[in-house]
């Protein structure tokens, strides 16, 4: 999967093999849940720590235009997702959580334990991160007229993290204080969302010391995830996947145009350009997006805050809006 560029390799690596054995009829038995609680919680410590202070501070005065702008795209995204769910085989509580746009893998994890089904949700997902990393470099040249490649200057040299020892810490710290207080709160999807608010309040204190979680653990995961999803797989839930793709992708080039209409209007708030604006609004695809942020010549510090803002908005948003939806919309 790496080889081939897809999008969470490990991910998809053990949704294709669990699906593989699914089928053949010898699939092992399901994920325990305390590997599942734990998977979740690993990618919801990867998401909180992404938020940096100096990142963040990017923003300045535009926080409610930005604030406004994640919520739009949050309900352009949903509402796609609820037209999906009209979809034979799929409810619209899963066509929701399909194409909500932010946060593939931590909605991904958690889609289950919200009421949806999880194997449409991760093949739907990551097609929208697939079809908005691909389309990116082409819109912003042809449609933006950036010069991919151009005068850019390049990342500079790579950070030097802390030692082992110290990334170890801090995600046992963020897995055991958000673990505690998802069981003390209670929230929806609190194996995510409690590491993850922990990991992102560390982070922006400053008391992550630039930690996070080692890659071996992310990869883990990211496989267990993909296993879950892949080990529910029948040649009826197949199907049904199958035949929804030609609506999904539909309607995710529907919520890209409607983000790019977003973007021009942010840009027009805040002064940013056209451009800035389109790739702070692009509704997936982070690495893509800074990738060619930095290629074009654009405020990356910008586009960047603007992208890790909407995806913990989404985040923190969708089980809420999945309870809701579930409860009116069964």
């Amino acid at each position: 999967m790496a080889a081939l560029g897809v999008p969470s390799p490990a991910l998809f690596a053990g949704l294709i093999a669990a699906t593989g054995l699914a089928l053949s009829g010898r699939a092992p038995g399901m994920i325990p849940p305390a590997a599942s609680i734990g998977a979740q919680a690993v990618i919801g410590v990867v998401i909180g720590v992404v938020a940096r202070p100096d990142t963040l501070a990017g923003l300045a005065g535009d926080v409610l235009p930005v604030l406004l702008s994640g919520v739009a795209t949050l309900a352009v995204s949903m509402v796609a997702g609820l037209l999906m769910g009209r979809s034979r085989g799929v409810t619209p509580l899963t066509g929701m959580l399909a194409l909500t746009a932010g946060g593939a893998s931590g909605l991904t994890a958690i889609s289950r334990d919200l009421g949806g089904d999880d194997r449409v949700v991760a093949v739907v997902q990551y097609l929208r991160v697939g079809v908005v990393t691909a389309s990116m470099p082409v819109v912003a040249a042809l449609v933006y007229g950036a010069r991919i490649g151009g005068d850019a200057a390049g990342p500079g040299p790579p950070e030097i993290g802390p030692p082992w020892w110290v990334d170890v810490g801090f995600l046992l710290v963020c897995l055991g204080a958000g673990l505690g207080l998802a069981r003390l709160v209670r929230v929806p999807a609190g194996g995510l969302l409690g590491p993850l608010v922990v990991a992102l309040a560390l982070s922006l204190a400053g008391w992550s010391f630039g930690a996070s979680p080692p890659a071996a653990v992310v990869e883990i995961a990211y496989a267990v995830i993909g296993w879950q999803a892949g080990l529910r797989f029948t040649r009826d839930s197949l199907r049904t996947v199958l035949g929804v793709l030609p609506l999904a992708s539909a309607l995710i080039v529907a919520v890209i145009v409607s983000c790019a209409g977003l973007g021009l209007v942010l840009s027009l708030l805040t002064g940013a350009s056209p451009l800035e604006g389109y790739l702070a609004t692009t509704p997936g695809g982070v690495y893509a997006v800074l990738a060619t942020a930095i290629s074009s010549g654009v405020d990356v510090t910008f586009v960047v805050a603007v992208q890790i803002l909407r995806v913990i908005v989404m985040l923190l948003l969708a089980p809420v809006a999945a309870r809701l939806v579930g409860r009116f919309l069964p």
